[in-house]
């Protein structure tokens, strides 16, 4: 899979908020996507003890929600967890797993932000950037804006607002159980990330794609087939 050179991620804090500010006027709220064959979940671990985490990407077939493809890559992370800047920490190992694919996803599931954050470009914005393919921000917990609580069926959901303006949902999407916040990714609709989430969800918190790339980050997908590992070397080659 290709990815875009859209900056270095050797930066400061100040840079990366620069180049955050920037980038949030690129992120297309309006939807590019039509009936997506492969959807694809990305997310990380991380063994605090040892600093090294694990990126990983599950491809699935669409409407099977059958495994197609998945990569996983290992490496040190360079940057401490700031809030609002998760995607330095993380998007290089993630975006290494994605060029290591040759099955292209057409849509990606984050398990971060998209526009539901301070400065309207979390990690799945900044992924669909660099990706240049729709992505949607699939949260567990809330990182701005508040929202009132939505209803207990499945598919019930509460704006999340913040700053006058609605930036994404808390959407319940199994009964009784604490929602997840969606918001736009890239080249999307809110009203279409929604119908997405909803579309992969099978009877878990999670929708399918973000829930076993959780499994495979954690090295409890198996089996996984054309997976490929890489231990170094990663971060030099995203730079």
């Amino acid at each position: 899979m290709r990815v875009e050179r859209l900056h270095s991620w050797q930066v400061s804090i100040s840079q990366a908020l620069d180049i955050q500010r920037r980038l949030a006027t690129q992120v297309s709220r309006g939807n590019e996507i039509r009936g997506p064959r492969f959807i694809a979940g990305v997310d990380i671990s991380v063994k605090r003890e040892s600093g090294v985490a694990t990126g990983a990407v599950v491809v699935l077939q669409y409407p099977e929600l059958r495994i197609a493809e998945a990569k996983v890559v290992s490496g040190k992370l360079e940057l401490p967890y700031i809030p609002g800047l998760l995607s330095f920490r993380e998007s290089p190992l993630i975006l290494a797993a994605c060029e290591g694919l040759t099955v292209i996803p057409d849509l990606i599931l984050v398990d971060g932000q998209g526009i539901a954050h301070p400065r309207r470009i979390g990690l799945a914005s900044h992924l669909g950037l660099f990706l240049n393919t729709s992505t949607i921000g699939c949260a567990k917990s809330l990182l701005c804006g508040q929202h009132e609580v939505p209803g207990e069926e499945p598919g019930s959901y509460a704006e999340i607002v913040d700053k006058g303006e609605t930036i994404g949902v808390a959407l319940r999407t199994k009964l009784r159980v604490k929602p997840v916040y969606v918001s736009i990714g890239h080249k999307i609709s809110l009203e279409l990330a929604i119908y997405w989430v909803l579309e992969c969800c099978r009877g878990y918190r999670l929708p399918e794609p973000t829930r076993l790339a959780h499994l495979a980050a954690g090295g409890n997908l198996k089996p996984v087939s054309n997976t490929m590992t890489t231990e170094a070397g990663y971060r030099e080659k995203l730079l």
